[in-house]
């Protein structure tokens, strides 16, 4: 009884960072700058906090034991997490036959991938989800801003404020509703999403794209010495950012570029970068191939609750459509 006491007091107790212990008034300061809080502490690994906060690894255990004490980290019973699943909203691509083969739109909580070659729609689907966050919920929409990290200056300000005019919208407010960095390599697109919760919180920010995921950890990792760190590096990127998604209720939108596997004989050689640690990490994963003229086909790869399967669409000036 007296422990239990004790639990429900540690419990009350820690509500800062100085509170945790290991964690004095310096160590605080690094870690707030770095965008950790308790609950984020709590999913930490020790190395990646004594790197953060420079308290030594032995240190860095007992803080993040002490967070996770602080915190309900246990198991839960499903009726509880159906219960938090019907708070996920869906964002309409602009197609009904796309929206239908991942479930009714690019639902929050979940990343969801667009893998292709060039000009295969997958930057013109990231456009029309970046505007289409903005409407109503009635209308497709989340009533919510977005957050565009650019990473191969792709984006066209110029093409949001065209399909906005196609859809009756103000180009203007539209544009003013959407956030956009340009990565320059990979450490600062991962800075970027690392510091991003500030902005989600205070710009009602719904959607996250990222055009495209693996363009840079493609460029600054070469060769196979390097694939073993380019792929450690990717697999912190992608889980910062279902945190991101699962902790404020947001949609994650990423493309991905190809390379042609010269190991398959036959059938289609095109195959995704990013190896297993995007495989696993995307809820959500589509291939995108061209077709005639404005014709898109979307193949559902992989996905928790949906069938595989196949579906047209087109990219039109207008915008995906049908």
């Amino acid at each position: 009884m007296a422990e239990e006491v004790v639990e429900e007091k540690k419990k009350l107790v820690i509500k800062e960072l100085e509170d945790l212990p290991g964690v004095g008034d310096v160590s605080a300061e690094k870690l707030r700058k770095a965008g950790y809080d308790i609950e984020k502490i709590a999913a930490s690994s020790p190395h990646e906090l004594d790197e953060i906060a420079d308290i030594g690894v032995e240190t860095a255990k007992r803080t993040i034991a002490a967070a996770r004490d602080s915190l309900e980290m246990g198991y839960e019973s499903a009726d509880k997490i159906l219960e938090r699943r019907k708070e996920i909203g869906r964002i309409t691509t602009g197609s009904k036959e796309l929206d239908a083969l991942i479930g009714g739109g690019v639902e929050t909580m979940s990343i969801t991938e667009c893998y292709g070659k060039f000009s295969s729609g997958k930057s013109q689907v990231g456009f029309q989800l970046a505007l289409n966050v903005q409407k109503p919920v009635a209308q497709g929409g989340l009533d919510g801003n977005t957050l565009f990290v650019d990473t191969e200056s792709t984006f066209r300000p110029e093409r949001i404020a065209q399909l906005a005019e196609s859809a009756g919208m103000d180009p203007d407010a539209a544009l003013k509703r959407i956030f956009v960095a340009k990565a320059i390599n990979s450490d600062h697109q991962m800075v970027l999403v690392d510091k991003a919760e500030e902005m989600v919180k205070e710009k009602n920010i719904r959607l996250i794209v990222i055009d495209s995921m693996t363009a840079h950890f493609r460029a600054d990792y070469i060769g196979r010495g390097a694939l073993s760190d380019r792929q450690q590096k990717l697999n912190k990127h992608v889980h910062a950012l279902q945190k991101l998604a699962d902790k404020h209720n947001i949609a994650i939108y990423i493309t991905n570029q190809v390379m042609d596997n010269p190991g398959i004989m036959f059938g289609d050689p095109t195959t995704p970068i990013g190896g297993h640690v995007l495989a696993h990490a995307a809820t959500y994963r589509i291939y995108l191939r061209k077709g005639k003229e404005e014709k898109r086909i979307a193949r559902l790869v992989d996905s928790p609750n949906m069938p595989e399967g196949e579906c047209v669409f087109k990219v039109t000036p207008k915008g995906v459509t049908d």
